[in-house]
């Protein structure tokens, strides 16, 4: 059976380019096409090598998971070592499920002159036949990451956030909201929605009272030594397409997810003045990408005697 090197390549290529790509999407993750093509090239120069035979130190299983995990770095960037490991697990997952599929259509099939060489899949089998595995492979596991998703229980929708602001705390159930994109026009800091009335703790009073006069920029001169703090934050809502809401700067965000307590600043607090839940769940509203930010500052350090919330309430009472 006569096997064109040419062929290897452009097949795995292709499976290469849209495995990664389908990793990217189901983990949404930010798809750079040049990345891709890359990490892509990679793969496929390594398929050709180990067809050859040239080393055999290339075919142990140790290097295979280095060439993935570069592969991985490559396309996506990842900002750390937990995003690069969900993103190779993920990257293994949608491989697996992709060759299972293929590997059913050519039992199905029955092509003539298949074997496997080093690893390596060759034959006279049509490339349709490798992309329609792909493509088949990527309807299976979306559907089942949407399944999953669907099934986590209601305490991964919360989180506990710890608003300070002049010295003064206030520790709040939020919801993470996927919709919530809402940031800062002028700087782009990530805004977190909070009820107006669970801020009377930490907001000064005058400033809760006078929320609509300052975000008009209409408010008193007693107000002045906050001016530099005030945001307006435009949002689109269900049945208010131009809303407005007075967003206030405060000196530091602490939140607790994911077994991890993290303390982020620069973060913006949207003033909200009704109630965000009818059973009062909830109080605050929190992207997930404040969270993402989260996991790339150095966690706060746990206190003898209770955690740093612990502390934080002690500090408040």
């Amino acid at each position: 059976m006569t096997v064109y090197l040419d062929i290897i390549f452009l097949e795995n290529l292709c499976i290469n380019c849209i495995i990664l790509l389908a990793t990217g999407l189901i983990n949404k993750n930010t798809i750079s096409i040049v990345r891709i093509l890359l990490s892509s090239l990679i793969g496929s120069l390594y398929a050709v090598i180990l067809y050859l035979s040239v080393l055999e130190v290339l075919s142990g299983i140790a290097l295979k998971i280095l060439l993935s995990v570069c592969m991985v770095y490559i396309a996506y960037n990842p900002r750390n070592i937990k995003n690069l490991l969900k993103q190779l697990i993920l990257f293994y997952l949608t491989s697996f499920t992709f060759g299972g599929v293929a590997f059913a259509l050519l039992y199905f099939v029955k092509p003539q002159n298949i074997l496997i060489k080093n690893g390596v899949l060759v034959g006279t089998y049509p490339l349709k036949i490798a992309l329609t595995g792909v493509i088949v492979g990527f309807i299976i596991i979306t559907i089942a990451f949407k399944s999953i998703k669907k099934k986590l229980s209601k305490k991964d929708m919360f989180c506990n956030i710890t608003i300070e602001f002049e010295g003064r705390f206030k520790t709040l159930r939020a919801m993470i909201d996927t919709g919530n994109l809402l940031k800062e026009p002028l700087s782009g800091n990530p805004v977190v929605v909070v009820e107006k009335q669970e801020l009377v703790d930490v907001v000064p009073i005058k400033i809760l009272d006078a929320t609509e006069k300052i975000i008009a920029g209409k408010y008193d001169l007693n107000l002045s030594e906050y001016a530099s703090k005030f945001r307006v934050i435009p949002f689109t809502s269900l049945g208010k397409e131009n809303g407005l809401l007075l967003g206030l700067k405060i000196d530091n965000l602490h939140f607790e997810y994911d077994e991890q307590e993290s303390n982020i600043k620069n973060v913006i607090i949207g003033i909200y003045d009704k109630r965000l839940s009818k059973a009062n769940d909830y109080n605050a509203l929190i992207g997930l990408d404040i969270l993402e930010i989260g996991e790339d500052i150095s966690v706060l350090p746990n206190i003898e005697g209770g955690n740093k919330y612990e502390c934080i309430t002690n500090i408040k009472k």
